[in-house]
């Protein structure tokens, strides 16, 4: 729960009042939160050039990779979009752990949210990765009017993967495990490299609609 209201609600705030929740003098929503949202956006704006591709003629032998395709993007919207609320719950968990008197127990509630406050951002890069993949596959078989909105899902699944790696790397520090720690910051700063590579893949296909 935070001071806006509770984890489900923030998806149903009007865009304004959720920026003012951003804004606002309180830990969440914050960046993971945000980049819970602009992760859903690039999918919708995938899914929006999907829209606007089925149908037409030019594309009809396309038409089962596009219904798979459209499956596809609608789960990653889906994913993105519950990681928000997982976002704030991990730091839900975490503000409360830092609460509690000096114990044993205290140890492990910080442990756990620690392995929380990872876990989230992992998962959303993921789905950034597998967005970015079907993004590339749409490139050359999408409206070419739309290929900017294309561009535009693209560019935000890479920054969802930035963000989530800026939350992976600060977390990391406080893993007793120094080399799982180690490994993990390694795979996220993989990862990220791999999204800009797919970004810059998308980018190279997309030269011929762009003066």
């Amino acid at each position: 729960m935070t001071e806006q209201g509770s984890q489900q609600d923030m998806l149903s705030l009007p865009v304004r009042d959720f920026v003012a929740a951003t804004a606002a003098k309180t830990p969440t929503p914050g960046g993971g939160s945000v980049a819970g949202v602009v992760g859903a956006l690039g999918a919708a704006l995938g899914e929006m050039s999907l829209a606007f591709t089925r149908g037409k003629k030019k594309f009809a032998q396309h038409e089962e990779y596009y219904a798979q395709l459209q499956r596809r993007l609608e789960l990653a919207r889906g994913m993105f979009e519950d990681l928000v609320a997982d976002d704030i719950a991990a730091y839900t968990l975490y503000q409360s752990a830092t609460k509690m008197d000096d114990s044993p127990e205290k140890t492990e509630a910080m442990a756990l949210a620690t392995a929380a406050a990872i876990d989230v951002p992992r998962e959303a890069t993921k789905v950034a990765l597998a967005l970015l993949e079907d993004l590339k596959g749409l490139v050359n078989r999408v409206n070419s009017y739309l290929i900017t909105d294309l561009l535009a899902g693209a560019v935000l699944a890479v920054a969802a993967a930035r963000l989530s790696d800026y939350n992976v790397r600060v977390n990391v520090p406080n893993l007793a495990d120094r080399p799982a720690a180690a490994e993990l910051a390694m795979t996220s700063a993989a990862d990220l490299s791999r999204a800009q590579r797919l970004l810059d893949e998308i980018e190279a296909a997309s030269k011929e609609y762009l003066p």
